[in-house]
């Protein structure tokens, strides 16, 4: 399973971006594309387009999929102020399969204001499509990263949500 994270240019320089730390210890599974308005990724828009990867984010309008259905899932990488703007300017996410997840607990992240409950951060995300998929060592792994970061003070950084 390929973990694809559409992030916001602005949040790569965040020091509460949980999405760093899931490049960090995930390897080869999890790559990063930045977000680009007018210029999307054209291997991104390939692999929606022919059926290969499914998006994760809420909604009720969401067309239902499963994740094992697919070798590539796309994460938004943002704020989710900013998460919603990447969604509603980028059409072709809309045509994507939409996959919700069930996590088995609420999220811990605590570092950002404004959290919509049951949301959960990047990392969380990446954590339990690694569980579902089988690769339990390395959600365990980052979810030991995950709590260290957690824990941490990120002291210079607006804690918008």
């Amino acid at each position: 399973m390929e973990i694809t994270l559409l992030t916001h240019e602005r949040e790569r320089d965040r020091k509460t971006n949980t999405g760093a730390l899931a490049l960090q210890q995930c390897g080869n599974s999890v790559r990063r594309t930045i977000w680009a308005r007018r210029h999307p990724d054209p291997a991104l828009v390939g692999a929606i387009e022919r059926g290969e990867a499914a998006l994760v984010y809420p909604g009720r309008d969401a067309t239902p999929a499963r994740l094992e259905d697919f070798d590539r899932v796309i994460l938004i990488d943002a704020t989710w102020q900013e998460a919603r703007k990447i969604y509603n300017h980028s059409p072709y996410l809309h045509t994507a399969p939409r996959v919700q997840l069930a996590a088995a607990n609420a999220s811990s992240y605590r570092l950002r204001r404004n959290q919509p409950e049951g949301g959960l951060c990047t990392a969380e995300c990446v954590i339990e499509i690694l569980r579902s998929c089988g690769e339990y060592s390395a959600a365990e792994r980052l979810e030991a990263a995950f709590a260290d970061f957690n824990r941490a003070p990120h002291t210079g950084q607006s804690n918008r949500s």
